[in-house]
């Protein structure tokens, strides 16, 4: 009569058993064989050199770390503005984050030295500067009190300015709206050409530029070709008074929690990635320039007469901007002597 309840009984404490154990076993599983670390990578651009470096640096990483770093790219502002994607990677919920260092220059102001137009010379005497260690390493030690640790810097390519209707001549921009990057050296930059710098997110140049709110931007041409700006602004003057940087930064936060083994792959990850980007990126800069022409847009050169006058004039701006502060006229002294070493 009573063997019922008994049975019942038994059943529960053989399910209890079994349950403990299971636990047990997920609990030994999850130690020996630990969830990887999620490496999230934000940028603004897309298909140019600084996505491309993701996808490189994702699969370097992995590689190193025996697939306990897995990387997820975020092109085009996908985790928002700029500014958002900066800060994400100052609070860890975002782990890296690669572009221009001017828009660091918030962070620490330092971190516009690069653009201080005729120093770098050439793209290929920009990759020598950028992974010479005696500049790199201060460089990109910049940030780690603020959360961003440096990882590598790469090279896009020549400046150009593409406006929405024709500029052959300086004369030509005179009076323009053109975005730049909100840092001292590009402001100056705009004022000696007698133009209107207007400092701006990317995400926001091209509804800017279709409603005539710029006249237009001051960017390496991949940048543009490659979200198809030849559509609102297809005129590019080259204009070679400065080749673009693009710095790659990694969570300070984030890093920190990594077991030792993992910080040293990041790091050795993002050396090598770094110093092989340079051919990529000139032959991606040449494809865009096809690209650029085959939608209708223009690429036009200033004459000898005119490359001189920019130079003239832009000259001075790196040496004037960063003699104001005393940090800054080191890393720009410290610019200068090894620039001079590739020259």
């Amino acid at each position: 009569m009573n063997s019922t309840p008994r049975v019942i009984s038994v059943r529960i404490a053989a399910l209890c058993l079994l349950s403990a154990a299971a636990i047990l076993f997920g609990a030994s599983s999850a130690s020996g064989q630990q969830a990887p670390f999620v490496m999230k990578m934000s940028t603004a651009t897309l298909n140019d050199a600084q996505h491309e470096w993701y996808r490189r640096f994702g699969a370097e990483v992995e590689k190193r770390s025996g697939g306990r770093i897995k990387g997820e790219i975020y092109p085009a502002s996908q985790l928002g503005t700029i500014p958002r994607q900066i800060e994400g990677v100052q609070f860890g919920s975002i782990q890296l984050w690669n572009g221009p260092p001017q828009f660091l220059a918030g962070v620490d102001s330092r971190f516009a030295i690069l653009s201080a137009p005729g120093i770098l010379k050439s793209s290929g005497h920009a990759h020598k500067v950028i992974q010479d260690p005696e500049f790199a390493g201060p460089f990109l030690a910049i940030g780690t009190p603020k959360g961003l640790k440096g990882v590598g810097l790469t090279v896009t390519g020549p400046m150009s300015i593409v406006t929405r209707t024709r500029v052959v001549k300086l004369s030509d921009l005179v009076g323009k709206k053109i975005r730049v990057l909100a840092s001292a050296m590009e402001l100056e930059q705009m004022r000696q050409l007698k133009a209107t710098a207007v400092p701006m997110s990317l995400g926001e140049v091209l509804p800017a530029l279709q409603q005539g709110a710029l006249d237009g931007m001051m960017s390496a041409l991949p940048v543009v070709s490659s979200m198809r700006y030849y559509d609102a602004a297809k005129y590019s003057l080259r204009t070679n008074h400065l080749v673009a940087v693009v710095i790659h930064v990694v969570s300070k936060v984030w890093f920190d929690k990594l077991p030792p083994d993992l910080q040293q792959a990041v790091m050795n990850a993002g050396a090598a990635v770094s110093s092989d980007m340079l051919p990529w990126a000139m032959q991606n800069y040449k494809e865009h320039e096809e690209i650029w022409v085959k939608n209708g847009g223009e690429i036009n050169t200033l004459s000898a007469a005119e490359q001189a006058e920019i130079t003239r004039v832009m000259a001075p701006i790196g040496a004037q901007v960063s003699a104001k502060k005393a940090e800054e006229k080191a890393l720009f002294d410290l610019l200068l002597k090894v620039a001079k070493k590739y020259e």
